[in-house]
């Protein structure tokens, strides 16, 4: 290192240090050093860049270091700033001396930093910072950046072709105002190096096994819901292996050669797997996946995927929660079936493509499938949620498609058909429903037909709705719908009609411009402006009543699809039956709801007679009976 002090300079305790000239490879320690060798404190030092030097050597071709000048720097490659053997250096040579007074960029709070490789840099200009342009702004700038750089480290001139053209809009908005005060923070790239690609260990990540802990109120695991069965459907990943790779070479903004580490293998598949399971191997990674669904197993070092499962009960103490997936084909047998314990225990939430339940299910408990049967009962708290269901017994509710009940016992059901043999107390809704025996107290709503074989008990309450499926509220919103779309329909009827009369009024006059635009055409004569101005009038005027027919039938068509909805649910309740097979006995009440007017039409068939049909009629008046169609 040379040490050289201006001659014009001379030291002065007060002034601070004199001016130092030194040549080094590290700015940030040269300060350091000559703070602490004039005792003063760094932040008091600054420093000028008086020149710099830039050295590459190739460990293959010896160790003797090259100067390169900025062509030569430009010239290097990427392959060669890439290879491990090549290395290169900077020599600065500086001016150091004390600050004396603020400089022109004081009003600045600025930074310099870098990602964890210090490939790439930021200048970072902080929120409060206020800065005046003038003349020599842009090059004071440059400066103070590439002294921050040079303080951490960084090599100017190699990795900054970036830096002018980003910094751009710094110095624009600077120009432009004048005087600009950042109210926000500002980061700006000012020097890139070559980013390596990072190493990857292999890894064996079980995708199927990710089994979800929920935690309660009170941040606590439920271990009701463990995962007992991982459920999978058709293509799934099962499993993935990530093969190792070694990383590539990389060169940060100080010129450091970044090395890759050598991959860690220790994760290698050592199972086997069934036909049930596909294996596919990509550039960078093994896939499993399934070829049908159903659950995982691994028995024996071997992965399996099967449908069928047999457990002895569903409760926390043994299996806790089923989670699966509706579509995936997996299918649950609960064995138990003892009438004194449950099959499906309390408070358990199965989801399963197929159950059949031997026993009972519990309270609290809920079942959702596509198919569903219960040979036992199913508890006054419980919900079963089937598209095809079957249940011997039920006191709680139960919702699907078809379902099947052999006794209800003030249960609910709800479903599209519903097939009861025995029902005493209870709720029953559904679009067709069908009752072999019927008690006392229930209450049965269809919106297409009720039907009895037997009647044994009374103070029952049969319903036609054909709103069933939709609220009061959800109709009363459709008929606004409508109302709009009426009042829509009317006005754009009323500007077509006005668009049509004019079309048909000026008709004459448009073809008679056309006929003469054509002649003039024809004849190679300049048309004049006027015709033509008007010719494309009456085109802008056509297409516009176009525009408007087309706006016009698809309002049509919107009122008309509201319109016989509305209708249509309306009319199906004069196609509505109750159907009783046996004679009526003790207090029975029947009611129609009709839509329009919103009223309920009720009947009270008397004890003992044979009525069998009951329907709704309207006659000539307007007026609404329910009336007896057959005996």
């Amino acid at each position: 290192m040379a040490l050289f002090a201006k001659k014009s300079e001379t030291s002065d305790a007060a002034s601070g240090i004199p001016s130092i000239i030194v040549r080094t490879s590290n700015v940030a320690k040269e300060l350091m050093s000559v703070a602490a060798n004039h005792k003063v404190s760094i932040k008091t030092l600054d420093f000028r860049l008086l020149d710099t030097k830039t050295f590459i050597r190739l460990l293959s071709d010896g160790d003797d270091w090259i100067e390169v000048n900025a062509e030569g720097i430009m010239n290097i490659s990427e392959e060669r700033y890439l290879n491990p053997k090549f290395e290169l250096k900077q020599i600065y040579e500086i001016e150091i001396f004390s600050i004396t007074e603020a400089g022109a960029l004081a009003g600045l709070d600025v930074s310099i930093a870098g990602n964890t490789t210090l490939c790439k840099i930021y200048f970072t200009v902080k929120a409060g910072s206020s800065a005046v342009y003038d003349e020599n702004f842009e090059t004071s700038l440059y400066e103070l950046v590439n002294k921050k750089k040079l303080r951490a480290n960084i090599m100017i001139g190699i990795f900054d072709s970036m830096m002018r053209q980003n910094l751009l809009d710094l110095i624009s908005k600077v120009r432009v105002y004048g005087t600009f005060d950042f109210e926000e923070q500002e980061r700006y790239v000012v020097a890139e190096g070559y980013e390596p690609i990072p190493t990857v260990d292999d890894k064996l990540i079980l995708h199927y096994d990710k089994k979800y802990q929920e935690m309660d109120e009170s941040g606590r695991v439920n271990y009701a819901k463990r995962g007992y069965i991982v459920s999978v459907v058709e293509n799934d990943l099962l499993i993935e292996y990530i093969k190792p790779s070694k990383g590539t070479f990389g060169r940060n903004a100080r010129g450091e050669i970044l090395t890759p580490k050598e991959p860690v293998i220790r994760n290698e598949p050592t199972f086997t797997w069934s036909d049930n399971i596909k294996r596919d191997e990509l550039d960078k990674r093994i896939e499993f996946r399934a070829r049908t669904g159903g659950y995982v197993t691994f028995e024996g070092g071997v992965y399996d995927i099967k449908s069928e499962m047999d457990v002895t009960e569903i409760s926390f103490r043994s299996t806790g929660s089923i989670d699966t997936n509706l579509n995936s084909d997996v299918s649950i047998n609960v064995k138990e079936k003892d009438t004194l314990r449950d099959a499906v225990g309390a408070g358990m939430v199965v989801t399963v493509n197929v159950i059949n339940i031997e026993g009972n299910v519990g309270e609290e408990a809920k079942i959702t499938a596509h198919k569903a049967t219960i040979e036992g009962q199913v508890h006054s708290s419980a919900t079963v949620i089937a598209d095809e269901l079957s249940i011997n017994i039920l006191k709680g509710k139960a919702f699907g498609k078809e379902i099947h009940i052999t006794r209800l016992e003030q249960g609910e059901v709800e479903g599209e058909r519903v097939f009861i043999t025995q029902a005493t107390g209870g709720k029953i809704r559904g679009k067709e429903i069908f009752i072999e025996v019927l008690g006392s107290h229930v209450k049965v709503t269809a919106s297409k037909s009720i039907e009895i074989k037997k009647l044994l008990g009374g103070e029952n309450v049969l319903t036609i709705d054909p709103l069933l499926n939709e609220s009061r509220e959800t109709l009363s919103e459709k008929e606004l719908k409508i109302a709009e779309a009426k009042k829509v329909l009317h006005s754009a009827e009323k500007e077509l009609f006005e668009y049509e009369s004019t079309m048909k009024e000026n008709a004459t006059a448009y073809e008679d411009i056309k006929q003469k635009l054509v002649h003039y055409k024809r004849n190679s004569i300049k048309a004049p402006s006027a015709f033509v101005e008007k010719f494309q009038q009456f085109q802008q005027f056509k297409q516009k009543l176009e525009e408007l027919r087309t706006e016009y039938r698809e309002k049509l068509d919107h009122f008309n699809f509201l319109s016989e909805h509305h209708t249509a649910l309306q009319s199906e309740i004069f196609d509505a039956r109750i159907i009783n097979h046996d004679r009526w006995h003790n207090y029975n009440e029947v009611i129609f709801k009709l839509i329009d007017p919103a009223i309920d039409v009720t009947y009270f068939p008397a004890d003992n007679s044979d009525e069998n049909i009951l329907g709704l009629q309207e006659n000539e008046n307007g007026e609404f009976s329910i009336e007896v169609l057959g005996k």
